[in-house]
């Protein structure tokens, strides 16, 4: 079972939060031990549907749309800055009284989850970082993602053809790569003309130029509570940086997931749970 819960975020933005209850299958469900799950960037609550299922079994599991994503609010002119994001999970975890929980983030979410445990310590019992540098990336990055989205053949035909570009014939795909084509088939929406995302490019251009031009080492060093860095083996977070992270970080851990890309938790949804279980046991009972 899922149900919407309105949250209110920063400046009064509505947000859409999702909260996974299936029935337990192994013992009561703790409702002190909450988790909120973060989406990266063009992402959506939904993408952490399988996960948050899993979690449901024994903590409550809420995984938000983020603004400008999802169901959430996308007000035109913003903010989308680093701000905008902490204040909306910080609202989140007070106004659904999960506080203090466990923050697992992908990507950007991640980032949202350690600067917030950063900030607010009081509000975070844990963090879980997938697939996140904490480096800067530079300006070319934020040139070949605008050349990215000008060569998305929008709108698609069908859903088909979603998951058949991103999965297969996306210049930017070395490989094949099927759980891609999935993630963006979850992102968009049906229009007159076909299936457009249901984000707006522009402001996700602009949700992003945060750790395009500046890095994150000092909000990393500053969060106390364990955090577990989980990048996939062929992702966008190298084991060099993920192991200064591990460093940088107080009580920093580390996995490792083979055979998965940057979508962690689309390519090897059993192994993330594998590297994620363990972690929280030892979070939850010290």
């Amino acid at each position: 079972m899922v149900r919407r819960i309105d949250v209110t975020g920063a400046g009064g933005v509505s947000l859409a939060a999702w909260e996974f209850a299936d029935p337990p299958k192994t013992g009561e469900v703790d409702q002190s031990s909450a988790v909120l799950l973060l989406h990266g960037l063009m992402g959506r609550a939904s993408h952490w549907a399988g996960t948050a299922r899993w979690l449901s079994e024994r903590h409550r599991a809420v995984a938000l749309d983020q603004r400008g994503h999802g169901q959430s609010q996308k007000p035109s002119e913003g903010p989308y800055d680093r701000e905008a994001y902490i204040q909306d999970a910080e609202a989140a975890l007070v106004q659904l009284g999960l506080a203090p929980a466990v923050v697992i983030g992908h990507s950007m979410g991640a980032l949202t989850a350690w600067q917030l445990a950063a900030r607010r310590p009081d509000l975070v019992r844990a963090v879980i970082i997938c697939d996140m540098r904490a480096s800067a990336l530079g300006a070319a990055s934020q040139r070949e993602w605008e050349d990215w989205f000008d060569a998305w053949p929008s709108p698609f035909a069908t859903l088909a053809d979603v998951r058949k570009w991103f999965g297969e014939d996306d210049p930017w795909v070395e490989r094949p790569q099927p759980s891609r084509g999935e993630f963006y088939a979850e992102v968009m929406t049906e229009g007159p003309d076909g299936w457009r995302p249901v984000f707006d490019h522009r402001q996700m251009l602009v949700s992003r130029a945060t750790w395009v031009y500046d890095a994150h080492w000092e909000e990393l060093a500053q969060v106390r509570c364990p955090t577990l860095v989980v990048r996939g083996l062929d992702g966008e977070l190298g084991r060099a940086e993920a192991q200064e992270m591990v460093r940088v970080l107080p009580r920093g851990e580390y996995a490792e997931i083979a055979d998965a890309g940057h979508l962690v938790h689309y390519d090897r949804p059993e192994a993330l749970r594998a590297a994620i279980e363990p972690f929280l046991d030892g979070v939850l009972t010290s």
